[in-house]
């Protein structure tokens, strides 16, 4: 965010707004750009949040299969609740990220394994739009993998970690005047993948069910090099080059 605000060295002839895109991970990014494109085009009325929605009718009956991406990139019209939300969508899905290391495949599991589960559950709890649902599966998983960090609300409210779904929730309350559900449901999706991730392996001989499996991290993960074949070129290499005196 002290990149976004133009704080920080980066790279010479960028933006600080294009560094800070760009210094964000894979994931992160490009569901952020999702975000904030979609509900420009909703502003603009080029397109409307009927066409939008998940339903599970329109997707398989009527064949509408992007609802299955754009109820996750929908926050709602360029508002202030808008930017709070991606806010906390980038800075907790890249602090997520850039922790399940280099590559993507862990982090793009983590995203497969949530949205499936939220798309299954929407139906039965009326949940049109499920992109918060999805950010605060996030922020759960964050805050319990994190549960020494304090944080600062509003500048008026310091706590722990852990508690800042729960925060977040009482001010969704206070601002919407009605229980969010959706940000409920987001923390139950989160609170099993931790606990198959973080809790059960240490009870299971290091069992890790929601790990990604080979043939996911073959598609993001590039093929190990030829230790071998770099040798013989290498010596290859040394040969050829002229010899100094």
């Amino acid at each position: 965010m002290d990149n976004m605000l133009g704080g920080g060295g980066g790279a010479i002839g960028q933006f600080p707004l294009e560094q800070w895109f760009y210094e964000m991970p894979v994931c992160t990014r490009w569901w952020t750009a999702a975000t904030v494109a979609t509900s420009l085009l909703v502003q603009c009325h080029i397109i409307t949040p009927f066409q939008l929605f998940y339903s599970f009718r329109s997707v398989f009956v009527k064949n509408q299969f992007w609802r299955l991406l754009t109820t996750f990139v929908y926050f709602g019209p360029l508002s202030l609740d808008l930017l709070f939300h991606v806010f906390f969508l980038q800075r907790y899905s890249r602090l997520l990220e850039e922790s399940s290391g280099r590559s993507p495949a862990h982090f793009s599991w983590l995203l497969l394994y949530a949205t499936s589960t939220l798309l299954c559950l929407s139906p039965m709890l009326s949940m049109p739009f499920l992109g918060s649902a999805l950010s605060s599966s996030l922020v759960y998983i964050w805050s319990r993998r994190n549960p020494e960090t304090r944080l600062s609300f509003l500048g008026l409210l310091v706590f722990t970690a852990p508690y800042l779904p729960w925060v977040l929730m009482a001010f969704s309350l206070v601002l919407h005047g009605t229980v969010p559900k959706d940000e409920i449901c987001g923390v139950i999706v989160g609170h099993v993948w931790y606990f198959f991730s973080d809790v059960y392996p240490s009870l299971h001989n290091g069992q890790r069910p929601l790990d990604p499996p080979d043939w996911w991290r073959r598609i993001f993960e590039a093929r190990p090099t030829d230790t071998g074949a770099q040798e013989i070129n290498n010596e290859i290499a040394a040969a050829a080059a002229p010899e100094l005196r």
